[in-house]
C-alpha cells in the first residue's frame, strides 16, 4: 500500500538512440571511496556539514559490480559542486551491509541525499533508517523492498526478469569455518541479463570483473523501510532484464516517488549518466529549498530523446566505457 502522506508518483520517459556501458573492475578498498578512483574514509569536517550547504550525495551500487560503477554520475555531481561519496557495498547480506552502509552515513556530517542502485536500494532502505541526516532517497533500476519481504519474494512478483536462471552458484568457506554460497551472472547471459544494449566488446570485460554476491541477499528479511517516511525518488529502465520494470514501477508507485523512466537496460546510471544525474539533483535541490521536480516542471509527462556513441578508456579503476553524447532535447 502507498503511504497516505507520500506525494503522488510523476513520470517522465527518457528515449535512447544508442547507449554504453562503463565496466566496474571489482575494488578491495574496505573504507568509502570517492568514484573518482581515490578510497578515503567520509569526511568530519565542519565544511560537509556548514549550515546552508549543499548536501552530500552518497552513492550505493548494486551486486555483481564495484564503486567505481558511478564515476560518470561523480564527475557531473562533483560539477555541480556537490561532494560526493561512493561507498563499497561488500555484498554480504543486507543485514552486514546496511550495517556498514550506515556506518558510512554516520561519518557524514549536514544532510545526505542517499542513491541506492539495484540490489544497493534494497540496503539504502534499511541503512537510512534511524539517521535523521537522510533527506532524500534516489533509486537507481532498484530494488525498494518494505519492511518483511524478501528480494528472492519481490522480484518473482512481477514477470520480465531473466536473472535467476543466469546466475551460477559458488560454494565458499567463511573465515568461521561455516559455509556459504556466492552468486555470479554466467558470462555467457551476463550482456543480456545485465547490458542488453550495450556492446558486447565492454560487456565482455564486465563480465570477467564481477563481485559476487552472497546468496543470503536474497532471502533475507527486511526490518524496515526508509522510503516510508523519507522523500524518494525513483528511475526506471524500461529495458531491465534484471528487475522488471513492471516491479520498479509497482515499488515506485508503492512509496509515491517521483518517478522518470528511461529507455535502457539495468546499467542506466552508466549508459545515461546525464539522466540520472538530474534525477539526483532534483532531490538535491528538494531537500535544500531550491526548484526541483514538480517546479521545474520535470515530473510532467514529456519525451526526452539522447544518444550516444563513442568510446573512452578510464584508466587505474578498471573501466570500459563506450559513450558520446550526441543530441538531446524534449519534443
Amino acid at each position: 500500500m502507498t503511504p497516505s502522506s507520500a506525494p503522488r508518483p510523476h513520470r517522465r520517459r527518457i528515449h535512447a538512440a544508442a547507449a554504453a556501458l562503463l565496466t566496474a573492475a571489482a575494488l578491495s578498498a574496505s573504507v568509502p571511496a570517492f568514484a573518482d578512483g581515490g578510497a578515503v574514509a567520509p569526511s568530519t569536517d565542519t565544511e560537509a556539514g556548514a549550515a546552508g550547504s549543499k548536501p552530500t550525495v552518497v552513492l550505493v551500487h548494486g551486486a555483481f559490480v564495484d564503486a567505481s560503477s558511478w564515476n560518470a554520475v561523480v564527475g557531473r555531481l562533483q560539477s555541480n559542486g556537490y561532494r560526493v561519496i561512493a561507498a563499497p557495498n561488500p555484498l554480504r547480506g543486507l543485514p552486514a551491509d546496511s550495517a556498514y552502509i550506515a556506518s558510512v552515513l554516520r561519518g557524514v556530517k549536514g544532510p545526505i541525499v542517499l542513491v541506492g542502485q539495484s540490489y544497493g536500494g534494497a540496503v539504502i532502505s534499511e541503512a537510512a533508517t534511524g539517521n535523521p541526516n537522510v533527506k532524500a532517497l534516489v533509486y537507481v533500476s532498484a530494488f525498494m523492498p518494505d519492511k518483511g519481504e524478501t528480494l528472492g519474494q519481490l522480484g518473482a512478483k512481477f514477470p520480465g526478469s531473466e536473472l535467476n536462471p543466469a546466475l551460477v552458484q559458488l560454494p565458499i568457506k567463511n573465515a568461521d569455518g561455516s559455509t556459504g554460497t556466492d552468486l555470479y551472472v554466467s558470462p555467457d547471459k551476463f550482456r543480456a541479463v545485465a547490458a542488453a544494449d550495450l556492446p558486447e566488446a565492454a560487456t565482455s570485460v564486465a563480465a570477467a570483473a564481477q563481485r559476487p554476491i552472497s546468496a543470503t541477499a536474497f532471502t533475507d528479511k527486511v526490518t524496515s523501510a526508509a522510503w516510508r517516511t523519507i522523500p524518494s525518488w525513483a528511475a526506471v529502465a524500461t529495458n531491465d532484464k534484471a528487475i522488471s520494470p513492471d516491479l520498479e514501477r509497482f515499488q515506485a508507485k508503492r512509496a509515491g516517488s517521483h518517478t522518470v523512466e528511461i529507455d535502457s537496460s539495468h546499467s542506466v546510471m552508466i549508459s545515461h549518466p546525464d539522466a540520472i544525474t538530474d534525477l539526483i539533483l532534483a532531490a538535491a535541490r528538494a531537500e535544500s529549498g531550491t526548484p526541483a521536480l514538480a517546479e521545474t516542471g520535470l515530473t510532467t509527462l514529456g519525451r526526452v530523446g539522447a544518444g550516444a556513441a563513442g568510446a573512452m578508456l578510464i584508466a587505474g579503476t578498471g573501466l570500459v566505457a563506450v559513450s558520446r553524447k550526441r543530441s538531446a532535447g524534449r519534443n
